[in-house]
């Protein structure tokens, strides 16, 4: 969209060169060497320079939008890609988390301790055990790749989007 309107504003201004540098005569209109059809008078003239000039604001409300739009698509992208590191950090920290207390839970249940199978002990060590895998299950497939990858429109509010 934006070279669309780059493309009509420099046709804008080349047809307005192209007008001011060949009229010589008052009601003559004359195109790059070439006297254009059906212009005999100053108010044709007036009309014909009237449509350059929506070309050439149409142009540059196209580029303008386009630009925009493309600066709103950047900004989502940029927030979508800090709010997934922000989630894979926290993943990780609850994952290193959980690891500890599994470790401790197992270090206090030593064999002849009172960790032993049916104990509380045993017990805690079996959900902490539990929540530690389902914390790993939740953690995203994409988490060592590059963000480059496949991604699932789904899951992001990015798309949900109505521009």
């Amino acid at each position: 969209m934006v070279f669309l309107g780059f493309l009509l504003v420099a046709a804008a201004v080349v047809v307005t060169v192209g007008v001011v540098v060949d009229n010589t005569g008052p009601t003559q209109l004359n195109l790059f060497g070439e006297t254009a059809p059906g212009v005999a008078s100053q108010w044709q003239v007036f009309l014909a320079g009237g449509a350059v000039a929506l070309v050439f604001i149409a142009g540059a409300m196209l580029t303008f939008i386009g630009a925009g739009r493309m600066m709103r698509a950047r900004r989502d992208l940029r927030y979508l890609r800090e709010e997934h590191e922000e989630s894979l950090s926290t993943l990780e920290m609850e994952k290193r988390r959980l690891q500890r207390e599994l470790a401790r839970v197992r270090q206090a249940g030593a064999p002849g301790a009172p960790g032993s199978a049916g104990s509380p002990q045993a017990e805690a060590v079996s959900q902490i055990s539990d929540a530690a895998s389902a914390a790993a299950r939740r953690q995203p497939a994409s988490a060592g790749r590059s963000p480059a990858g496949p991604r699932n429109p789904a899951l992001s509010p990015f798309f949900d989007r109505k521009d």
